[in-house]
């Protein structure tokens, strides 16, 4: 079998994927760059390319593009450290079999550059479009597989059914299907069906014949003939009008329609995409919505998650919005504390995506300084119960003190002097057996940690404490993430799998709470 080729101007990545690969009983051939590439194709060929997409001297979507010109059927896997939606469409469209974001998990890199090897299949796409800037960014697992769909669905004129909450972007999404698509120099046409009133919304999908109702004094063209040769975007189908949905269907069979008050048949050469942050399938045993258009509708899903599922993606959006806000209003761009930071990646944000870049335009505007703390964070934000960390836990461990230290702070209270903060440890009940009764290890253990948690904040907001939430969310992380290493032995990624963080997340978080000291 001929070896697989590695290209990476990062000398870990080529060392890692080689000892892996030949672990997996693979040959390997590393390069430094594509020119070393270019000069080794002109004797031979890889069974699988493995290439990084921004290297010094070469780019990786350019070297995709000439192999795919040279050897159509050589199965290309891309990685990039940029995990932006540009990269990931460039890379499908471009002929990639597969796309690998960094950091990535060894073990199914290794099974995906088997798959390729084994299954010999490559990916068919369009020539490379740029968009600026991105459209969609998102390092989360959930949102590399919209992107990846997006890539896949984009060359096709299949009807699209996007789901998702409101905010979470999936107007964006069709746009990226259509900016993305052969029918990108048509035009984009959108159309929320909830906004417009049901007794004008027939006329707005489909036109009006002169005459055909009260009012109606000239013929128009309705936004079917509008998006003539492009897309037509449906916005919240799921609140269409059931009579019209009837309409709806008989275009998607047939691909005809009739203007209101017209009589002659015409074409529809659309690609229909349609959102919804309604449960259509519940929409239908309501009889709220015809199943048989839900069917013509349901032809691909993509489901886009909220931002609570995602949360290592605020960071990157955040920055991402905050230029963008900059940009738009000529001012510099401000960034957030990681105390501020800390506090959005604990929010809910019921608005998803939409409420966070909302959020950076209001600190660009009305933040003072340049870099956006805690207490400049709106005042409602930082008052949700919301926004506190919470951890659920079958047998929570108790908040505790180190035994030195509550003495301390117990002979502190009877000289009547202030008493010290106290740093908060998780520890099991065992920690506790020993502790004298009404001693405040003892009343932590009584409490329940969320509780202890609660009176330690009130004692140190009732002792004129500055930045309370920012001790406490530090305080609180140090705790989590150091029991998380010592559960892995030290592991990093395994830590952040269990704890349900990004990788990028827990070595950032790592680093500013000087646990690598």
């Amino acid at each position: 079998m001929k070896p697989i080729w590695v290209v990476d101007d990062d000398q870990s990545i080529r060392f890692v994927l080689e000892k892996a690969l030949e672990k997996a009983g693979l040959p390997v051939r590393t390069f430094a760059n594509t020119r070393d590439v270019q000069e080794a194709l002109a004797n031979d060929t890889p069974q699988v390319l493995v290439s990084d997409i921004r290297m010094p001297g070469g780019n990786g979507i350019e070297l995709l593009q000439d192999l795919k010109r040279r050897h159509p059927e050589l199965p290309v896997i891309i990685m990039t450290a940029y995990s932006d939606l540009d990269s990931a469409v460039s890379a499908f469209q471009s002929g990639a079999f597969e796309y690998l974001s960094k950091p990535f998990d060894l073990d199914k890199a290794v099974d995906l550059i088997q798959r390729a090897v084994d299954e010999g299949l490559r990916e068919q796409g369009t020539d490379e479009a740029h968009l600026e800037p991105p459209e969609l960014l998102g390092q989360a697992p959930a949102m590399q597989d919209v992107f990846r769909a997006i890539g896949r669905l984009s060359p096709s004129q299949v009807t699209v059914l996007i789901t998702g909450e409101s905010g979470t972007g999936k107007e964006l999404v069709a746009q990226a299907l259509h900016r993305h698509s052969p029918r990108a120099n048509g035009p984009f046409v959108a159309i929320n069906t909830a906004a417009i009133p049901r007794d004008l919304l027939e006329s707005e999908l489909f036109g009006h014949e002169r005459g055909a109702f009260t009012g109606a004094q000239t013929s128009r063209r309705g936004r079917f003939e509008q998006a003539e040769g492009g897309t037509l975007f449906l916005d919240e189908i799921g609140d269409m009008p059931y009579e019209l949905q009837t309409r709806l269907l008989r275009v998607l069979s047939d691909g005809h329609f009739y203007r209101v008050g017209g009589h002659n048949p015409i074409k529809a050469h659309v690609r229909v995409i349609a959102a919804t942050h309604q449960n259509l399938e519940q929409r239908v045993r309501e009889g709220l919505f015809r199943e048989d258009l839900y069917h013509r509708l349901n032809v691909i899903r993509l489901r886009l998650p909220p931002l609570r599922e995602r949360r290592e993606d605020i960071v990157l959006l955040v920055r991402h919005f905050l230029q963008k806000s900059a940009s738009e209003l000529g001012v510099d761009a401000k960034r957030l504390s990681d105390a501020a930071l800390a506090v959005l990646q604990h929010y809910p944000f019921p608005g998803n995506v939409r409420e966070l870049e909302n959020l950076c335009h209001w600190l660009t505007v009305m933040a003072p300084g340049l870099t956006v703390d805690v207490k400049d964070l709106p005042p409602e934000l930082r008052q949700m119960p919301g926004h506190a960390p919470r951890v659920s836990l079958q047998q929570p461990a108790q908040v505790v003190a180190p035994r030195d230290e509550v003495a301390q702070a117990d002979a502190a209270a009877s000289a009547g002097l202030q008493k010290p903060a106290i740093p908060l440890q998780a520890a099991g009940p065992e920690l506790d057996a020993g502790a004298p009764p009404g001693s405040p290890s003892q009343q932590v253990a009584q409490e329940g940690w969320e509780a202890a948690v609660a009176r330690v904040a009130r004692e140190l907001l009732q002792a004129g404490q500055a930045e309370v939430m920012d001790q406490l969310t530090q305080r609180f992380e140090r705790a989590v993430i150091q029991a998380a290493l010592g559960v892995t032995h030290g592991r990093r990624i395994e830590a952040a799998v269990k704890l349900g963080i990004g990788r990028n997340t827990i070595t950032r978080k790592i680093q500013d709470l000087g646990l690598d000291d």
